[in-house]
């Protein structure tokens, strides 16, 4: 039987729950044909997710059809929820990619189609919503090659010779397929689908349950499972509690099999090593699910058992993967109304364990608990989950922007800890790795001069700690830190004194580095009248921003009109038509939109939406995504905003301790290198 995990992604209104709930309906794995509008979809299991209309958490279905079993994942669409999103990228065998007929590809859109094309994931192109008027399915495909690919091509249209032209202009093998005999074998089509060489594209009404079949028969004929391994592997996308409190860690078999009293083990390069034995194996379509004994390679499930997993670990024979691409830029105050901060610290934490990227902390000096948020729609789900999963009334204080650190050039860090019967010395090496790149951590001291397993502690160290920057106090990233040398003692050395040894590196290091302040940027679309254009760009260059040319595009349907064509009508300036007639997102007609696309600081989009609001009169839309961390482009003014004195933060000490008769004593972070007992 064949066996496919499929993940459906799209931004948000495009139709995704819908479509799922439309192939559920047509294998008949349910009854009755559920509506988003009507809070009673088979997948939006949440009373948030009923009550908002959207997808929050990715939640799975199973889908029967004929020989063929297809374990459907939903995922968020909203950009505050991309996260979860991306954490099911790795375990999916095939994405379909939905396009709503008269929304058109937007940002969120093309977002999703870089990520699908960085974790080399064969994809479907589902344009929904083809009931509405006026859609012309031509000029839609035309549209997704010039946006998405060249690539993709329409496989409603049967074995069409024009069909089969055009996919044997996408690859030699092909090609030589059709001029020899007048066609692309299946074997052929299936093998450029994985290699992302073809993308097949379904034109549908999912609400109307047309096209489904076309679907459902494509993915059966054309998508392949991804190969397994012999040894067992698995990989966690995903954990949550169940409706009793029960810790639930969703992952894909991708090697060997598992069974119920299976033990699993992790951690070493993330923390301690642990060994725990499966209690459960759980097989869910919604909110049910069927106990099962063992799950093949390939398979999808949810166990129990397990407390220590995290989204995005690798199992046996698979490696961990990193944090998604998408990252919080806000950090923001968590009030309590109703509960003391033990409490509401107790159940942040359970929040943080589905959700690492929530990075929940207890700020010592200012007594209160704070927590890092995508945006205004993550933290009313937040707000909300609080008050009902754990009956914690919260509020959150204002938001503030997460800076980041790293240094330019490569720089060694000292540290030394030896009060009296106790002793460690550790020498780093701390490296520049460009933006983006993250922390990453090494050794290449000799275990003549450090045993094995001190240096294991020491890279424990590293990674277990938030280290900050020492210009505003920041988190720091984009470096690389090497253990070189270090030095402990036969009687006297305990493992807390590495810990302090490592620290006091890392922050001397620091001290001595030439380093800078990095801030989160957007990538944005803004859609304006066009009279408001020049406003919009002088205040995306007073930002700091950047911008690509901007595009003139249709007026935007009045009430009661009807749209025009594909993705809308046709584009113009004051020439004339500026393509073949369809423009997107629902503008038709004359002039009077521009479109602005580019990059700009998130400080400086933090309260644009509101201001697009009232100088377009209610006409304007923006959206934006995470775009990654670059230079700063106010530094100065944002260090002297964060006033961050690094030698009075008692937290992140530079200086070393050593001792002398008897006794222990400081040395300054300036001063430590004539007094370390290893050579650099």
């Amino acid at each position: 039987m064949k066996q496919l995990v499929v993940g459906v992604l799209a931004h948000v209104d495009a139709g995704k729950t819908t479509l799922c709930e439309a192939m559920l309906y047509r294998s008949g794995d349910v009854r009755s044909l559920g509506r988003v509008d009507h809070g009673d979809a088979f997948l939006d299991t949440d009373v948030m997710e009923r009550r908002r209309g959207i997808t929050i958490f990715s939640k799975q279905a199973i889908v029967h059809d004929g020989d063929m079993t297809l374990t459907v994942i939903d995922t968020p669409g909203h950009v505050d929820f991309s996260a979860d999103m991306e954490r099911t990228l790795p375990v999916l065998d095939v994405a379909i990619l939905v396009v709503g007929a008269t929304d058109g590809v937007r940002g969120y859109t093309k977002t999703l189609w870089r990520l699908l094309s960085r974790y080399g994931i064969p994809t479907f192109v589902v344009v929904n919503k083809m009931d509405a008027l006026d859609c012309d399915r031509d000029a839609l495909l035309s549209r997704l090659r010039r946006e998405l690919d060249e690539g993709c091509i329409d496989f409603m249209a049967g074995s069409a010779p024009e069909r089969q032209e055009e996919t044997a202009m996408l690859g030699e093998r092909a090609m030589d397929e059709f001029v020899s005999d007048g066609f692309v074998t299946d074997d052929t089509l299936r093998a450029m689908v994985a290699s992302r060489l073809l993308f097949p594209c379904f034109f549908v009404s999912a609400l109307k349950l047309e096209g489904i079949g076309d679907l459902v028969d494509g993915l059966s004929a054309y998508a392949t499972a991804r190969p397994t391994g012999r040894g067992f592997g698995a990989r966690v996308y995903k954990v949550s509690h169940d409706e009793h409190g029960g810790r639930l860690t969703w992952l894909k078999v991708t090697g060997g099999g598992l069974h119920v009293k299976d033990r699993l083990s992790g951690g070493g390069d993330v923390g301690p090593v642990w060994s725990q034995k499966i209690d459960q194996i759980r097989l869910y379509s919604g909110s049910k699910y069927d106990d099962c004994d063992g799950v093949p390679a390939g398979g999808v499930c949810a166990v129990t058992g397990l407390t220590r997993t995290f989204p995005g670990e690798g199992l046996g024979s698979e490696c961990d993967l990193g944090s998604p691409s998408s990252q919080p830029v806000m950090t923001y105050a968590v009030l309590p109304r109703n509960a003391d901060s033990h409490r509401t610290l107790h159940a942040l934490r359970i929040l943080e364990d589905e959700d690492p990227l929530l990075h929940v902390q207890w700020d010592e000096e200012l007594q209160e608990v704070r927590m890092q948020l995508m945006g205004a729609v993550q933290l009313e789900v937040v707000e909300q989950m609080m008050h009902d999963r754990f009956g914690v009334d919260v509020g959150f204080g204002p938001g503030s922007i997460l800076y980041r650190e790293t240094i330019t050039a490569p720089v060694e860090g000292v540290g030394h800890f030896e009060p009296l019967r106790h002793y460690a010395e550790v020498h780093l090496l701390l490296e520049p790795t460009g933006v983006g790149t993250g922390l990453s951590f090494a050794s290449r001291c000799s275990e003549e001069m450090l045993a094995k397993n001190w240096q294991r502690l020491v890279l424990t160290h590293l990674r277990e700690h938030e280290h900050r920057g020492v210009l505003t106090g920041s988190p720091i990233t984009d470096m690389r830190i090497t253990l070189l040398a270090g030095r402990a003692h036969v009687k006297h050395t305990e493992g807390g004194d590495f810990r302090q040894a490592t620290y006091r590196a890392v922050r001397q290091g620091l001290m001595k580095a030439t380093s800078m302040v990095l801030e989160p940027w957007y990538r944005f679309r803004l859609e304006v009248p066009d009279n408001a254009l020049g406003r919009a760009m002088s205040d995306i260059q007073r930002m700091g921003g950047e911008f690509e040319p901007a595009e003139l595009v249709g007026r935007r349907n009045g009430p009661g009109e009807r749209p025009g064509g594909a993705f809308g009508g046709g584009r113009r300036d004051s020439n004339g038509p500026l393509d073949d007639g369809h423009a997107e997102d629902g503008y038709s007609g004359g002039s009077g939109v521009a479109v602005l696309t580019g990059r700009a600081p998130a400080e400086g989009m933090r309260d644009y939406p509101m201001e697009v609001s009232v100088y377009s009169h209610g006409q304007g839309n923006l959206s934006c995504t995470f775009d990654g961390y670059r230079r700063c482009h106010d530094e100065s003014a944002v260090i002297d905003a964060a006033r961050y004195d690094p030698e009075s933060d008692v937290k992140e000490p530079p200086d070393s301790v050593f001792c002398a008769h008897g006794s222990g004593y400081t040395v300054a972070w300036n001063r430590v290198e004539d007094f370390m007992h290893v050579r650099s």
